[in-house]
């Protein structure tokens, strides 16, 4: 296994250097022309035009989902691996996330394994997953059992300066509280009135009062979305908008049923009427593969990477969604030599940087050994997917 791993290698890497000035092209040319969540039409088509010259089978749009994809390479029974590539941009600031560069890595690495699959067993997919920003189409992928009994999904996310392998992202619901009261003249008659807003403030101040109650690790935050239409009108609408997170699901589950009780006496002490709904998809946590983490460190070093301890919990993510469903990895790179801020302007000029264009080669390269690793080594397979059930075990239990 050893050789031929050694053999196919050498071979991944010089296609990928062989073909890395396309893939950094495709990615200074997001950079400039950034697509928010759920309109990267242009994005994904680069992609997939780029997928398609090399080989790979495109179902595009994919799922319904009309800016996703779905790339595939097939030889005969074997592992199944995918790579996720992500291109949506934020708001006003762009590729501020590095979405652009880290998903071309992605599609440079499928690349560089198309060039050697004659030699391989198995599946390899390429997987364009829009809206991480916002709805997460990873998440309608998982529920729809798309990542369901791969060996690997696997993708690199931009970092700062520092470079790790073990992250970790906290499970999160979006939730939109909408209080009902009555309008009526607010210097006539306000008694008149039943006043939704009311509904909204009595809520934040509970939550506030839920804080000294729960983990260390739970973050709530909201905003007020909707306070009423005018100053002399009893607001007979109001609206908030949360984001409740903590590390695992089982707990946030719970946590999440607290707040709807919140709701509900808030609404009872206002004579309000309350509703909840998810206003975006709910994440889960990243779940941890630490066979697959241990070889993707080693991998990293081998390619000149300093390997740090992870950062903790880092937001959250729909990653965490796939890897419930089947063994994951995010791996973050550095591309740049001093700290940055992810969502800042600096971090969306430090992506069409050389030094992130190095990076963008050297991640590639690190995607592709980790695959052929596992394509190769049936071994690894077992362990990675022993590891998988453990901590699903070890989920259901947590919280």
């Amino acid at each position: 296994m050893n050789d031929l791993y050694g053999q196919i290698v050498s071979e991944i890497d010089r296609a990928i250097e062989r073909h890395s000035r396309e893939a950094i092209e495709l990615s200074d040319h997001l950079a400039r022309n950034p697509e928010i969540s759920g309109q990267e039409f242009e994005s994904s088509k680069k992609h997939v035009e780029l997928l398609s010259r090399y080989g790979f089978e495109v179902k595009y749009p994919f799922l319904d989902i009309p800016t996703a994809f779905c790339a595939r390479k097939s030889n005969g029974k074997g592992a199944r691996v995918a790579l996720l590539v992500e291109y949506d941009a934020l708001p006003e600031i762009g590729h501020a996330c590095g979405h652009c560069l880290h998903g071309a890595m992605s599609t440079l690495a499928a690349i560089g394994l198309a060039s050697v699959f004659d030699k391989l067993k198995g599946e390899l997919l390429v997987i364009g997953t829009p809206a991480e920003e916002t709805n997460g189409a990873k998440v309608t992928m998982a529920e729809k059992g798309v990542f369901d009994d791969l060996d690997l999904a696997i993708m690199i996310h931009s970092s700062g300066n520092k470079s790790y392998v073990s992250y970790r992202s906290l499970a999160m619901d979006a939730l939109e509280f909408t209080y009902k009261g009555r309008p009526a003249h607010a210097a006539a008659s306000p008694w008149d009135g039943r006043n939704a807003l009311n509904g909204v403030q009595l809520f934040f101040h509970a939550i506030d009062m839920l804080r000294q109650h729960v983990e260390p690790d739970v973050r709530m935050h909201g905003i007020i979305y909707k306070g009423g239409d005018a100053p002399n009108i009893v607001p007979e609408e109001a609206i908030c908008r949360f984001y409740f997170r903590f590390p695992t699901r089982a707990y946030l589950n719970r946590l999440v049923e607290r707040a709807r009780n919140i709701a509900s006496g808030a609404a009872i002490a206002t004579e309000t009427e309350v509703t909840v709904n998810n206003f975006e998809l709910s994440f889960d946590n990243m779940l941890a593969n630490v066979t697959a983490e241990r070889k993707m460190a080693e991998i990293m070093e081998e390619l000149g990477v300093e390997v740090s301890e992870p950062e903790g919990y880092e937001g959250s993510s729909d990653m965490g969604n796939v890897s419930h469903r089947c063994p994951a990895l995010q791996p973050k790179l550095a591309i740049s030599d001093v700290p940055l801020v992810t969502h800042s302007r600096e971090f969306a000029k430090a992506v069409i940087t050389p030094k992130a264009h190095e990076a963008l080669i050297t991640g590639s390269k690190a995607l592709a050994r980790m695959a052929i690793a596992v394509f190769l080594d049936e071994n690894l397979r077992k362990a990675i997917r022993e590891d998988f059930k453990r901590a699903k075990k070890e989920e259901g239990h947590l919280g």
